[in-house]
């Protein structure tokens, strides 16, 4: 079954799925100031806590590196700017389009399958998170907080960060009841925001909330993308890019199946 439904994927289907989207975000300004308000989130932190905060942190050593407080949380909340733009695209949005407006049962009556579906509200979802990163990319170059070079290396990582929140999100909002289980959600994400190495180093937590924190999704796009916005590359990345396209994968895969059941079934 699930091979079948990969086969008939089509990218011309997929292009059209984002091309809808792309004509909503036209339709008013109203979308346009949600954009802005995910990528000025993070950025804001970053001000405040970073650079502001930073200055009375002093400088931090990080697996033997002593680098300025700024330039250890700004590629953190590079990454939760990442998680932010796919997680707000693919669980808000996309469970009213799938609860209220029955957007998807429309697209449903072209040729377009449900995984078709799924897979266009990612890309779409990633290209709202890319947007979000690339501009903050380009604010820690001017603030000096990673090189040029290290920003062009570090930006692929945040599509995966966006591929792997989206693919999660998309399986979590087809599970969704209604508007009050968005709260569970908002705190999960909050949590993650808070305790996944973002402000300060892992290894300064107890054992036993280490080792909690280094199995949690966010923990990993942070390592990733601090890594790469640094400067130091190491064999361990592999795992966090394993991680994080394995959450991609079975996002995916969950939220095609659940639309499948729920609208064809």
């Amino acid at each position: 079954m699930t091979t079948l439904v990969v086969s008939r994927v089509s990218p011309n289907r997929v292009g059209a799925v984002v091309n809808r989207n792309v004509g909503a975000l036209r339709s008013g300004p109203a979308y346009w100031i949600v954009l802005a308000s995910g990528f000025f989130e993070p950025l804001l932190y970053l001000l405040s806590i970073g650079v502001g905060v930073g200055a009375l942190v002093g400088n931090l050593t990080v697996g033997g590196r002593t680098m300025e407080y700024a330039s250890f949380v700004a590629p953190a909340m590079l990454a939760v700017s990442a998680m932010s733009g796919a997680l707000s695209e693919t669980t808000f949005n996309f469970f009213f389009k799938l609860k209220y407006m029955k957007t998807f049962e429309a697209v449903l009556a072209t040729p377009v399958r449900p995984i078709e579906i799924a897979a266009g509200e990612l890309i779409w979802a990633i290209v709202r998170g890319s947007v979000y990163t690339a501009i903050f990319l380009v604010v820690m170059v001017a603030l000096g907080l990673t090189s040029p070079g290290w920003a062009l290396a570090a930006f692929p990582a945040t599509v995966l960060v966006g591929l792997g929140f989206g693919g999660v999100g998309m399986a979590i909002s087809t599970l969704m009841r209604g508007w009050q289980d968005f709260d569970l959600l908002s705190t999960g994400q909050f949590a993650l925001f808070l305790f996944s190495g973002t402000f300060s180093p892992v290894q300064n937590y107890p054992a036993g909330l280490e080792i909690l924190i280094q199995v949690t999704p966010l923990y990993h796009a942070v390592e990733l993308v601090r890594g790469l916005c640094i400067g130091v590359v190491e064999p361990s990345m592999l795992v966090h890019v394993a991680y994080l396209a394995a959450m991609a994968v079975g996002g995916l895969w969950f939220a095609a199946r659940r639309l499948q059941k729920t609208l064809c079934e």
